[in-house]
């Protein structure tokens, strides 16, 4: 008997399947923020209130008695940099700030005599202020006495006669500043010349 050669069975291919996956690529790069125009104005304006002013609103807080006069000014930049959204424009941001450093100064001062007042220790003479050598360079050209008198005055009648003859301000920008009636600058200016007169005589 002859068996008969098969020949061999051939399957047919399977089906193609999906591509396998790529691999994942880098990260797409984060879009940078979008600086709000708003800030970048207020950035630009406190920033050129410091540069034009700073020096003139230490010598006023020093002037008017600060304790800590750096401290002061760069509290009353803050808080002008707060809220310097609501300032119609530069002049009204020097204004301000010229009347947030008096009202800091006299504040300090304020709480600083209270402080002192509660103190269960017997009262001792004040300790003589120690001046930076910023601060010295800022009065270097004023007479000591007549800056010493000026110290011994109410806070208000200082205030007056600072904004009205070491910074040349008109009676309006006093009594901005102040928080006060243009009458009222008057009657402090008035008084504190007065008092600084018989100050200034008494020392001779």
């Amino acid at each position: 008997m002859i068996r008969r050669h098969r020949p061999p069975v051939t399957l047919p291919p399977a089906p193609a399947g999906p591509p396998p996956p790529e691999p994942p690529g880098p990260p797409a790069p984060l879009a940078a923020p979008v600086a709000d125009p708003a800030d970048l104005e207020r950035e630009a304006g406190v920033a050129r209130l410091f540069e034009l002013h700073y020096s003139s609103m230490l010598r006023l807080a020093v002037l008017l008695g600060a304790d800590d006069p750096e401290n002061v000014v760069a509290e009353a930049y803050y808080q002008i940099y707060r809220r310097w959204r609501r300032l119609k424009d530069a002049a009204a941001a020097e204004a301000s700030l010229r009347s947030t450093v008096c009202d800091l100064t006299r504040t300090r001062a304020r709480h600083l005599h209270a402080a002192r007042r509660h103190e269960e220790r017997p009262a001792s003479p004040p300790e003589p202020t120690v001046a930076s050598a910023e601060n010295t360079a800022l009065l270097r050209d004023d007479q000591r006495v007549l800056i010493d008198a000026l110290q011994q005055l109410p806070a208000r009648q200082r205030e007056a006669l600072v904004l009205r003859h070491w910074l040349g301000l008109k009676e309006a920008e006093i009594a901005a500043a102040m928080g006060i009636s243009r009458g009222s600058v008057k009657t402090h200016t008035s008084r504190g010349i007065a008092a600084l007169t018989q100050a200034m005589e008494a020392r001779r």
